[in-house]
């Protein structure tokens, strides 16, 4: 929770908020990989040509042949890192969940996360609640929809149909975080992004059927 986290949250500080997003959603590749040989989850042809069309669809999203303004390579290259780490923490969350249930999964997760976190920030030197009484909505926000509600049906759905398919969730985000941050931040959406929607979209539903 920690590295990944954190590695997220200083990516989407080093790009823009929609590269950032699709990057982050790579994690499902890390997840496959660790699922087969450690979670016991089979690897078929259909899950290859889901990865592919997925991957095709993200390639277009990022656009490497001709990087969009505002992001930068340590951006890029620790969102992948933060992927990584959740793909590992995917699997082992799949085996905890077993044992102990979805809500405790994830709240004793996250909750050991934020403590290590603490100890790092005030060993750091760095303010652990400044800035706090000014961002209340947003704190409200991430803490209680994106890392209760959000984490819990996540690991419901890992519960229940497993790691790999849990993982293909962020699937969808690459085709939502765009619109938001058109919306909010005020980006730009080229045409290689709405390929790319489609085709994320299009990996999503073979997985689902």
């Amino acid at each position: 929770v920690v590295i990944s986290m954190v590695l997220f949250q200083l990516g989407v500080m080093s790009s823009n908020a929609s590269t950032a997003s699709v990057l982050f959603c790579v994690n499902p590749f890390f997840t496959i990989i660790f699922a087969h040989y450690f979670g016991g989850e089979p690897m078929n042809r259909t899950k290859l040509l889901i990865i592919g069309i997925a991957l095709v669809g993200i390639l277009f999203m990022l656009r490497p042949w001709d990087v969009q303004e505002g992001n930068t390579p340590q951006g890029m290259a620790m969102m992948l890192i933060a992927a990584l780490f959740f793909g590992v923490y995917t699997v082992m969350g799949k085996k905890s969940v077993q044992k102990i249930g979805t809500m405790a999964q994830t709240s004793i997760s996250f909750l050991f996360g934020a403590l290590i976190l603490m100890l790092v920030t005030l060993l750091l030197g760095r303010p652990v609640v400044l800035g706090i009484t000014d961002n209340i909505p947003i704190i409200l926000y991430t803490g209680v929809l994106v890392t209760g509600v959000g984490y819990f049906f996540y690991f419901k759905s890992i519960e229940l149909a497993g790691a790999t398919t849990g993982a293909f969730a962020f699937f969808l985000k690459p085709a939502i975080a765009p619109i938001i941050a058109v919306i909010v931040l005020r980006e730009h959406i080229l045409w290689n992004t709405f390929i790319g929607i489609a085709l994320i979209l299009t990996a999503s539903l073979l997985n689902i059927l």
